[in-house]
């Protein structure tokens, strides 16, 4: 989440009244994330979330996403629901951009998380598979291996004013991608972009999963080795085996993972890895200075790309 576009009092008041949520008494902006503007807004009844779809969001894709989560949610996922409108429609325009109010959800995300932190979200991840399995509409992934040549062409110029030669090593790492990427397994609705501060706990309880603005068709088990990521590693770099364990454990108990999605989780890891240095790159060198947003380290995802680079196969993760 960010804060791109700025709301003004007016037009946040004057937006609010199409919404049968009360008045608006507030908005503060979320700093947290890169892609859209983000608000905690407040109304006579209670916390909602307002959200401004940036440019880099296609308006074609919103119903996708939008539609996504209303269908988890009756399905009994924890995530946000959007909020209609008195005319039925969940999509406004606020300040020159597409909008829409979700509901609040409580908890927090971890700041630091722990092996039951990752059990359960493996468990939540599963159940989101399954459930969405059924979902009609589908996305593909236009931030896929088939987007990150693109990507690194528009970041070329500045690549190694962050690392001395990571363009030409990010080129060479694309290249054993595209040819051992896996093309025959399981593919459904999944979230592609379940970081830590995208759920929430309380306590060790998972009550939500948050930011399905990067939900997409594609493979489960590429939506493992993101969590992969983001999870199991500790901030010294090192690959935790025990998360990566008890988050996989948890997810087949719910939704069965097959031996060769297993064995593709290594390649899968590494394409997950370059897909977040390249965004993160990307957003490096282009994130408009005054922008109210967190920038995040495109050479953390370096170092774990190098990690994955090392992998003989799923028993250095700790699994079998």
């Amino acid at each position: 989440m960010a804060v791109y576009t700025e709301v003004g009092d007016e037009d946040l008041v004057a937006f609010v009244a199409h919404y049968d949520i009360g008045q608006a008494l507030s908005a503060k902006g979320i700093a947290e994330g890169v892609e859209n503007s983000n608000y905690l807004l407040t109304t006579t009844e209670g916390p909602f979330i307002l959200t401004l779809y940036e440019r880099r969001v296609k308006p074609a894709d919103l119903p996708y996403f939008l539609g996504l989560m209303a269908h988890l949610s009756a399905a009994g996922i924890q995530c946000p629901v959007p909020v209609h409108d008195r005319d039925g429609a969940i999509l406004r325009e606020l300040s020159g951009r597409p909008a829409a109010i979700v509901t609040f959800l409580n908890g927090m995300w971890p700041r630091r998380a722990t092996p039951d932190h990752c059990a359960a979200l493996g468990s939540a991840l599963a159940a989101l598979h399954v459930a969405g399995m059924d979902f009609s509409d589908q996305r593909p992934n236009d931030l896929s291996i088939e987007a990150w040549r693109p990507l690194l062409a528009a970041s070329a110029d500045g690549a190694d004013t962050v690392r001395a030669g990571l363009g030409v090593d990010l080129a060479a790492e694309l290249d054993d991608l595209e040819a051992a990427w896996p093309g025959n397994l399981p593919v459904g609705n999944i979230h592609a972009d379940l970081f830590p501060d995208n759920v929430f706990f309380q306590g060790q309880q998972l009550t939500g999963l948050i930011d399905f603005y990067f939900a997409c068709t594609d493979m489960f088990a590429y939506d493992v080795a993101v969590c992969l990521n983001a999870w199991c590693f500790e901030p010294d770099g090192s690959f935790n085996i025990t998360k990566a364990r008890r988050l996989l454990n948890a997810y087949r108990k719910v939704r069965a993972f097959s031996d060769q999605e297993l064995a593709a989780l290594p390649i899968l890891a590494r394409g997950a890895a370059i897909r977040f240095l390249l965004t993160r790159l990307y957003d490096w060198l282009h994130t408009p200075d005054d922008a109210m947003v967190t920038k995040k380290d495109p050479l953390e995802y370096w170092e774990k790309l190098r990690f994955h680079r090392k992998v003989r196969g799923p028993a250095d993760y700790g699994l079998k």
